[in-house]
């Protein structure tokens, strides 16, 4: 949203909401300084209040400020740092929830507002959500939880790379969608998956692939030959706990497996492999038994 005046060349100028801009102070009052573009010279200008307002603040200087409403929709500057801009993207706390969507904190006295229809899961007080900030057709500043398609596909990582990224949505047909440095496309297919992730989450992973399109195929798991040693400990406290023996091998059923472990087959069969060459097990047709010794 903006505010289109004409200055005194004849050109447009646009103080837009949701943006950090450089304006010009054009007049001081009790409630604070009246702001204008620089080349401008408008019947209304935009208040800054004085609590916001640097010390030695004067009329004609310029100033930084953000553009945003407040509680009474009114269109004010803050020199407040803000943590998303227009177009961009944060993660931010869901402050409150009522019966027309969510608020979050942003560091601002009006808290930010996001509707339930740009919510791609349900979300709770307490919830950290990534967003990205937009201008609704009432003229309102806005979050989006539907931040997809703004996410880059140009990271620079590369396959084998251990990164960080917030997670962002789950689609069960394809499994979870994470944004690496809250900037980059990035997703754990569901063959990855054999614990739960939580939307909200902050997780690191492993780069297993760049697609084509530059976006990250990510698993929460160690390349094998480092895997293998926890997954051999794993099974091995597993053992020791039941008694030294499980009724599970390498024939055993891959979901069976997924859902007992926590790994796939192929990681399971690698593990039993490596305790087997130890001689710490021996493997039978209904299951692995403990060597005694």
């Amino acid at each position: 949203m903006f505010i289109k005046r004409k200055n005194k060349r004849g050109i447009y100028n646009m103080i837009e909401l949701g943006k950090y801009q450089m304006l010009r102070v054009d007049k001081k009052s009790k409630f604070g300084f009246y702001l204008v573009e620089p080349e401008d010279n408008p019947k209304q200008a935009i208040l800054l209040p004085a609590k916001e307002a640097p010390e030695n603040l004067t009329v004609g200087d310029l100033i930084k400020v953000f553009i945003y409403k407040d509680t009474e929709d009114r269109i004010i500057a803050t020199t407040k740092q803000v943590p998303l801009t227009i177009g961009g993207l944060a993660v931010l706390k869901v402050k409150e929830v009522s019966d027309i969507g969510a608020f979050l904190d942003w560091g601002l006295v009006k808290d930010l507002f996001l509707p339930f229809k740009e919510q791609s899961s349900k979300v709770k007080v307490g919830d950290n959500v990534l967003v990205s900030l937009y201008v609704d057709k009432s003229r309102r500043l806005c979050a989006t939880m539907k931040v997809y398609d703004l996410l880059s596909t140009d990271s620079g990582y590369k396959k084998g790379d251990i990164v960080s990224g917030f997670v962002y949505d789950q689609i069960d047909s394809f499994g979870v969608f994470v944004a690496v440095d809250n900037i980059y496309s990035a997703m754990i297919p569901n063959n990855e998956l054999f614990s739960p992730v939580k939307i909200g989450e902050t997780i690191q992973a492993r780069v297993t692939s760049v697609r084509e399109d530059g976006k990250l195929n990510l698993s929460l798991r160690d390349k094998a030959y480092v895997q293998i040693g926890t997954d051999s400990e794993n099974i091995l406290d597993r053992l020791k706990a039941a008694g030294g023996y499980l009724s599970f091998n390498d024939s055993s059923d891959p979901e069976d497996i997924k859902r007992e472990f926590k790994i796939s087959k192929n990681a399971f069969k690698r593990a039993i492999g490596k305790l087997y060459k130890d001689g710490i097990i021996e493997i039978n047709d209904d299951g692995i038994r403990l060597v005694k010794k």
